[in-house]
């Protein structure tokens, strides 16, 4: 009923472009690490107000075979700022069609009646007792992509097998029903009901449990500027400063409002940089702010970047803001902890493809490091397990500027990120310390992690496949590389296979998982590094990482070791001429 869409598969018919038609119309979307994400736009395999709906469809499906309560419980729907002219989609309208398929088959609907950070959705969840939830959003996708983010009753992400069981039952009902069209239900409906003000409250509310300075707070003279990125987060970080007893962050003018063309950014994804982060760092440097706090467009990760004595500013990695949060969140758990806590109970949590100094503080410190697969709901979802049993989880985290600081939100938030680091900031201040000098001190006291994490773009699947298939055939079938370039490889892991070198029984201690190509080499000179693709865009990821002990402080050495496996890495391993692989633009 989308006369744009229709138009779109209409037009590419009359002009015989049956290639296109073949692509957009012979596959369909399927649950990545966020869920289903593609570009908007018509087709079984974008999104549009027909995939939605029979998303939707398939979900009522599958939650009415699992909740005899599911129309006493209810569902939330939430969504961020995204649209396209072109398609006539916009996130609100695929949201309301959500609500509509649901409230048409009298389901009573949480409905955000404006857009809200991607964690709000998780949180209201569990707040509000309902059995499910969905956020339209692409996170820092692409300006032409949108999103559909599915939450379980536990307010973690979906994993196997909800997901693989979900595609079924979408695959069952394709045709819409009576009513999966009516997107005006959401404003008639006496099932409806609008949990702005209360999650909001509550959240805000929950929020303090991790505030530890409030005095400092209300008295220092740091500065910080925000930015949102053109999305959600500018009312919501405003609050949440305002909870910790803070003066409001200085808002970046040109990117405070929601604008689904992302118009000052080239990318709206934070992770890039300095490149990005132009506006919020000459802002800064005009008002004096020596902290810089970027929330990404639904609000779920952070970026920041500290000015530094010579005046350049230094922008953090995740690992590194990881390494803060980790020493922090310890930190505060041990100054106010009842005498008879045990840090045995304790937990941090980071995915396999992020840095190792959790791990080396843990066993430090002595409380417990876990490792899950990459992508945030294998995260929620150990972490719920963990509560259940009664433990005490600190933090979680995984590279891409995904945090977890507490357990209110069992997903990355980066609304409660951006306030944490500016009391950690704060409280560092007072001590003449700035962000990345304590960052130096914790290396030195657990030993250096230097990482790095990059991609190359690769648009064509099978040279993927056949990349990571000549990995596992390399001097013969069947065997993996024993070394790359002059580096001697001790391990191989292979999450897609389920292989592990490293295991008696050579089997993964992690799940497998077949449907994305993830494998691991560790090397002699205690370097791990990681080859996965993407769950959510056309790229080839590498991460690598030094672990260092304590003693071993030279940081330049390890940093030229490190580029220089690198280079090895993406020599023997990718060949990227060979491939015809797009390098990263630096």
């Amino acid at each position: 009923q989308n006369q744009k869409t229709k138009e779109q598969i209409e037009n590419l018919l009359q002009n015989g472009k049956h290639k296109e038609l073949r692509d957009r119309l012979c596959c369909r979307l399927t649950f990545g690490t966020a869920g289903l994400r593609s570009a908007m736009g018509a087709g079984f395999c974008y999104i549009n107000d027909l995939t939605v709906i029979q998303s939707t469809q398939g979900i009522y499906k599958y939650l009415e075979r699992c909740f005899s309560d599911f129309k006493q419980r209810g569902f939330v729907v939430g969504y961020d700022t995204r649209g396209q002219v072109t398609s006539n989609c916009s996130s609100k309208k695929l949201a309301k069609l959500t609500a509509a398929v649901l409230l048409a088959k009298d389901v009573p609907v949480y409905f955000f009646s404006t857009y809200v950070p991607t964690p709000f959705v998780p949180y209201a969840v569990q707040q509000l007792k309902a059995v499910a939830g969905v956020m339209i959003t692409a996170s820092h996708n692409r300006k032409e992509d949108n999103g559909y983010k599915v939450y379980w009753e536990n307010g973690a992400q979906i994993t196997s097998p909800h997901d693989k069981e979900i595609i079924k039952c979408i695959e069952e009902c394709v045709e819409p029903w009576n009513g999966s069209w009516n997107e005006n239900l959401v404003d008639t409906s006496p099932l409806r009901q609008d949990p702005l003000q209360k999650i909001c409250d509550c959240y805000m509310e929950d929020l303090k449990k991790i505030c530890y300075h409030r005095e400092l707070n209300e008295q220092t003279n740091l500065k910080f500027v925000h930015t949102s990125f053109h999305g959600v987060g500018h009312d919501y970080v405003q609050l949440a400063f305002k909870a910790f007893g803070f003066q409001p962050p200085i808002p970046v003018p040109e990117q405070k409002d929601p604008d689904p063309d992302f118009s000052t950014v080239k990318c709206p994804n934070p992770e890039e940089g300095e490149s990005v982060l132009e506006l919020s760092l000459r802002l800064a440097e005009k008002e004096n702010a020596k902290v810089v706090v970027a929330t990404d467009p639904d609000a779920d990760r952070l970026a920041v970047a500290e000015q530094q004595e010579n005046g350049c500013w230094k922008v953090f990695t995740g690992n590194e803001l990881a390494a803060l949060f980790g020493w922090w969140m310890f930190f505060c758990w041990k100054e106010n902890c009842s005498e008879d806590a045990d840090v045995k109970n304790v937990y941090m949590l980071a995915t396999t493809v992020s840095s190792k100094i959790l791990r080396a503080i843990a066993l430090k410190e002595g409380f417990h490091f876990e490792e899950t697969l990459p992508g945030f709901k294998w995260i929620g979802s150990r972490v719920k397990d963990l509560l259940d049993n009664g433990k005490e989880i600190l933090f979680a985290f995984e590279e891409s500027i995904g945090f977890m600081c507490g357990t209110s939100v069992l997903d990355k938030d980066g609304v409660s990120a951006a306030v944490v680091i500016a009391e950690m900031a704060t409280y560092l201040e007072g001590k003449n310390l700035t962000l990345a000098q304590k960052l130096i001190e914790i290396y030195e006291t657990y030993g250096y992690h230097i990482s790095k994490t990059s991609y190359f773009l690769c648009y064509d699947p099978p040279t993927i496949k056949r990349i990571f298939e000549k990995l596992r055939n390399f001097d013969a079938p069947q065997s993996y590389p024993k070394c790359c370039g002059i580096y001697n490889i001790l391990h191989v892991r292979d999450i897609t296979t389920g292989y592990d070198s490293s295991q008696p029984n050579k089997k993964s201690v992690l799940p497998v998982s077949k449907s994305s190509q993830m494998i691991t080499f560790t090397f002699q000179n205690g370097c791990v590094a990681t080859l996965r693709t993407s769950g959510t865009e056309p790229k080839i990821k590498y991460y690598a990482e030094m672990c260092a002990l304590p003693e071993q402080s030279d940081r330049t050495v390890l940093e030229e070791e490190l580029q220089k496996l690198i280079e090895a890495l993406i020599e023997n391993f990718l060949e990227p001429d060979k491939n015809g692989l797009t390098w990263r633009s630096a």
